[in-house]
């Protein structure tokens, strides 16, 4: 008989050369140094001890040690004999403990975060805790039992192959044991015996008719049963469920439309880092549910067991990869596909899974070359070897070419795009998607990242890209909301990111160590205003209005906008109790309300017995606290309608701008100028032609907002560049 045992308790912890403290798991030694955003976040080696007498157990059984988690690098000894060693920070592994136990004991782990040039991930944006996170457990099992050496697996497979009619499924079990014998397959009330035959036992069950998986509307689960004849037990709960992707119409499940829609979640969260207790895994999850996202991308690397478990309970159609992120490495090839066989064997009972990421960002540092496709090649056909069922994909980032290689590799791509908020214009965010499925009509492509930082602190009745206000925020997700809805073709969408998450080497928008991206701050204490948007658009159970704007109390404008997001067809709006008329609209209601110096107004929006509520006031003069004291993004200064068009001006491309002799060398020089200022960031685009052609696509002005060029530089720019007639 099988017994799992949690071993959280007692533990000694030495970090460096300090001396020990006593401690309990999950534990992470980055829990406050790695959100801070300081030059103290420690990467380096650490060690957790554990002093244990004798583990009853029977003469013929094995005792290992599990290891949800353990970033990033691992060395378990147990007294003194090394028992494991292992590469990867989001992977389970297990350690057998049995041929040196002894009557008193001593366990050591090492694990180390430490910068690496072949154990991903080594260079991304968020941060790389260090710990035993997921706690650890004790297994004994007797000596005939379910594998627990495959690669991190519970031993046992389930492939459950739906009819073409969805009235019938044929469930395929897969077993790897330790021994010989039969082994007992039970699903409710069938059960059937497979002889194992060099250790695997395989078999297979009809269930007719079949409940199927059906995302949020019904996520029926099934449970197998495999035994034994020494009494080893596993249980592993099954969805069956059958899905395809079409180039023009997205996603479908179990033969119905089924556009997924979603957001993007890193494990970690303020006070805690990725040292996370159940209930805060089921509070995310609560979270999830109430956005009413359908999908869930899980970046960006391996997570929970139990999360997992949660997205198979709750419907969500899920996204896994693994961390080979940003830099690619060319030591890191075994490492990537070491992971990626963890990631896939741990997972493949899951039917939330329905993809494989093979990378995220991979050309950001470094262009497409030989070794990075050969890598891609081999990560895409170890999927399909393990799992013949699941599609492959891959988060592209934005200057990644359309016409490149890379994106050949996995079955459907999906890119991670940021026009609005690092670069270009919104609207660019429509022309790529409209030119790649114009270009590419047979390929199909997702929408993998999109986002906007925002700090709620800062409030603005005129926002614009670079201010890190709320109100900016909620402006991006409407265009990009509009944008994604238009375009049904996206098979998925993913906002980046649900919750801010830990990232140490940001300073910015009025906090450390944080990329505020999140619909919800790391606390989980406050939703922005965006995530009442989606809200709106996606939870169709929970009739609710949100009144916008609720942190922006002092307003100055004579006339001021009344923001409501609603998932119900009318909303009516009441000042001081007065009612200013009702609205029927879809999900984004807007009244304008005149403001009196120095008065207070009590704003309500209903529908029905729905409401929210707020208070503002007009005042003379704005409040501080709402503007973000870094760097200031330009706005337009004059108006386009001024611009003579048969001449240049900051409205044109680069590259129409560098077509033009005269108007090429004021942008060449202007280049070299800022290069000085930003050798490294000019060196990137030196070195990278996809980047250079993807700045040629933008306009003037807006690189020139990102780099935070003022007022007077942008006038006399333009007014040369209107010097320059376009003919010639």
């Amino acid at each position: 008989m099988r017994r799992t045992i949690s071993w959280n308790n007692d533990w000694k912890f030495y970090k460096t050369n300090t001396e020990s403290e006593m401690i309990s798991l999950p534990h992470t030694w980055n829990a406050q140094d790695g959100q801070d955003g300081g030059n103290d976040y420690y990467r380096g080696t650490c060690t957790y001890e554990k002093e244990f007498g004798n583990i009853p157990h029977n003469e013929t059984d094995r005792v290992y040690l599990e290891i949800p988690g353990a970033a990033f690098t691992s060395k378990v000894t147990l007294n003194d004999m090394v028992i494991a060693q292992h590469e990867g920070g989001y992977g389970l592994f297990r350690a057998d403990m049995t041929d040196a136990l002894k009557t008193e004991n001593i366990l050591r782990i090492e694990v180390s975060n430490e910068v690496s040039d072949h154990v991903y991930p080594q260079y991304a944006d968020f941060t790389f805790y260090g710990g035993l996170y997921r706690g650890v457990n004790l297994v004994i099992v007797p000596e005939q039992h379910f594998s627990l050496d495959d690669d991190g697996s519970c031993g046992v497979y389930v492939t459950a192959n739906v009819a073409e009619d969805y009235q019938s499924a044929e469930v395929k079990v897969k077993a790897r044991i330790n021994g010989t014998g039969k082994v007992c397959f039970t699903i409710g009330t069938k059960s059937v015996f497979a002889q194992i035959q060099a250790g695997v036992a395989t078999a297979t069950i009809s269930l007719n008719p079949v409940h199927l998986w059906n995302g949020l509307k019904d996520p029926y689960l099934y449970t197998l049963k495999a035994v034994s004849e020494s009494g080893d037990e596993v249980i592993v709960r099954f969805g069956c469920r059958r899905y395809a992707l079409d180039a023009n119409k997205g996603f479908f499940l179990n033969g119905t439309s089924y556009p997924l829609r979603g957001v993007s979640r890193h494990q970690d969260r303020k006070g805690a880092g990725n040292a996370l207790t159940l209930d805060m895994q089921k509070e995310d999850m609560t979270i999830i549910k109430e956005i009413g996202a359908t999908t869930l991308r899980l970046a960006h690397y391996q997570q929970s067991q139990e999360f997992y478990d949660l997205c198979d309970e709750n419907g969500l159609v899920v996204w896994a990869e693994i961390p080979m992120i940003s830099k690619f490495m060319p030591k890191g090839k075994e490492n990537s596909l070491s992971q990626m066989k963890e990631l896939v064997k741990q997972n493949y009972n899951h039917p939330s899974i329905i993809c494989w990421g093979l990378s995220n960002e991979i050309t950001a540092a470094a262009p497409v070359s030989e070794e990075m496709l050969a890598n891609h090649r081999e990560l895409n056909d170890l999927c399909h070897r393990l799992d013949p069922k699941r599609f492959t994909t891959m988060a592209d980032v934005f200057m990644l070419e359309t016409d490149s290689e890379l994106l050949k590799i996995p079955d459907v791509n999906s890119y991670n795009l940021y026009f609005g908020w690092y670069l270009g214009e919104l609207e660019e965010n429509d022309s790529f998607f409209d030119e790649y499925h114009k270009t590419y009509p047979e390929r199909i492509i997702g929408f993998s990242e999109y986002g906007a930082d925002a700090n709620p602190q800062y409030q603005s009745a005129h926002p614009s890209k670079g201010d890190y206000t709320e109100s900016y925020q909620a402006l991006y997700h409407e265009h990009l909301l509009k944008m994604i809805e238009e375009r049904p073709y996206l098979w998925a969408t993913h906002v980046w990111n649900l919750f801010d998450f830990a990232a140490d080497g940001r300073d910015e928008g009025g906090k450390h160590g944080e990329n505020q991206k999140g619909l919800v701050t790391f606390d989980r204490k406050l939703k922005k205003d965006a995530f009442y948007l989606y809200k709106a658009a996606w939870n169709h159970q929970e009739p609710f209005v949100h009144l916008c704007g609720s942190r922006y109390v002092d307003r100055i404008e004579e006339e001021t906008e009344i923001k409501v997001y609603s998932n119900e067809e009318e909303v009516e709006l009441f000042v001081n109790g007065i009612s200013q008329g009702k609205q029927k609209g879809h999900i984004i209601f807007r009244f304008a309300m005149k403001m009196e110096k120095g008065e207070s107004y009590q704003i309500e929006a209903k529908s029905g017995q729905i409401y929210d509520h707020m208070n503002i006031r007009s005042v003379s003069e704005q409040n501080p606290s709402y503007l973000y004291a870094g760097t200031k993004t330009v706005s337009n200064w004059f108006d386009t309608s001024e611009i003579k068009p048969d001449f240049y001006s900051v409205e044109d491309t680069l590259g129409e701008l560098k077509m033009n002799p005269k108007s090429g060398a004021i942008i060449n020089q202007m280049m070299e100028e800022g290069a000085k200022a930003r050798g490294d960031v000019a060196e990137q685009v030196k070195d990278n032609p996809a980047l250079q052609k993807m700045l040629g696509r933008q306009k003037l002005i807006s690189i020139l907002k990102q780099s935070g060029a003022d007022e007077k530089t942008v006038k006399q720019l333009n007014q040369v560049l209107q010097s320059i007639p376009k003919k010639s």
